[in-house]
Parts: C-alpha cells; structure tokens; sequence
C-alpha cells in the first residue's frame, strides 16, 4: 500500500496553527485578567461612592443641627442669656468645623473613585481588545484545520486573513494603539 505524499503547505498549516493557539490562549488570560481587574475596580469604586454618600449624609446632619441651633439664636432675640449664646455659638462652630471636615473627606474619597473608574475603563478597554483577538485567531484556527483536513488551500488563506485581525486585537490589547 502506498502512502499518501504530504503535501509540503500542510506543514506551514501546522506551524500557523499552533501559533494561532498560543496568541489565542494568551488572549484568553489576558482578557480574563483584565475583566477580573474590570469588576474588582468597579467594585472598589461603588464602595467608595457609598463611603461618599455616608459622609454626605453625616455633613448634611450637622447642616441641619447648625441652622437649627443658628434660628434658635435668632428667634431668641437676644433675650437668651450670654453664657447660653455663648454655648449656642461655640456648638454652630464645632459645628460648621465637622462640616468642613467632611467636605474635605468627601473630595478625597471622590477622586479615588474616579480612579477607580479610570483603572476600570482602562481595564474593560484591554478586555475587549483581547476578546476580539480571541474570536479572530479561534476563527483562523478552525479555518486552518479544515484546510488540512479538506487539503483546500484557500481555506487556509481565508484563515491567514482573519488571523490578520486577531493579530492585530492581540498586539492592541498590549498597546492600546486603537481607539
């Protein structure tokens, strides 16, 4: 029985294949590290937004307390006696002290959200990056593997071409040169 001569584009089949696989497996991680980086950071960012509210709500408190105790001072028409005006003063400005803090501890805590949501943007734009790898260089793989399997060689360039794109997600989600 004679056996089948090779034909010699099958080897480079082969070859383009398995580097086909490899760039598509590393796509895969790449892309399942950065969704996971996507949704850590998104969580970070919603605690630190409720961590702004919280301190929101705590400042708001304290505005109410204070224009209450400064009406107070006010409707009494002075007929209050000095050393409770004088108490009524000092609590508005510990008061008014606690709001600032807040203040201050509410535009801190937003920027690091804002971060967080940078770092998630960024990380979600990876992402997709080597998703798009992903189904370009899967689609060049199965593509190839028929060609051998059929031996039809314009299989195997269609797969080339398509494996073009998934080269080209791949090499964007290390570089981000796309927009």
């Amino acid at each position: 029985m004679a056996e089948e001569k090779k034909e010699k584009w099958l080897n480079y089949v082969a070859l383009t294949t398995v580097v086909l696989a490899v760039c598509a497996t590393l796509s895969t991680f790449k892309a399942g590290g950065f969704s996971t980086k996507s949704v850590l950071s998104q969580t970070q960012s919603s605690d630190q937004w409720a961590y702004f509210q919280s301190k929101s709500i705590k400042g708001y408190l304290y505005e109410l307390q204070k224009e209450k105790l400064e009406l107070d001072l006010k409707m009494s028409g002075g007929k209050m006696s000095k050393a409770l005006a004088e108490d009524y003063n000092k609590k508005i400005d510990t008061y008014a002290k606690k709001i600032k803090k807040y203040e201050e501890e509410k535009a801190k805590i937003e920027k690091d959200a804002r971060a967080l949501e940078t770092v998630r943007d960024e990380a979600q734009k990876h992402s997709k990056s080597f998703g798009l790898a992903v189904i370009y260089l899967q689609l060049a793989i199965v593509l190839s593997s028929i060609s051998a399997l059929m031996k039809k060689k314009p299989l195997w360039y269609l797969g080339l071409a398509l494996s073009i794109f998934g080269l080209i997600y791949f090499a964007d989600g290390f570089l981000m040169f796309m927009k």
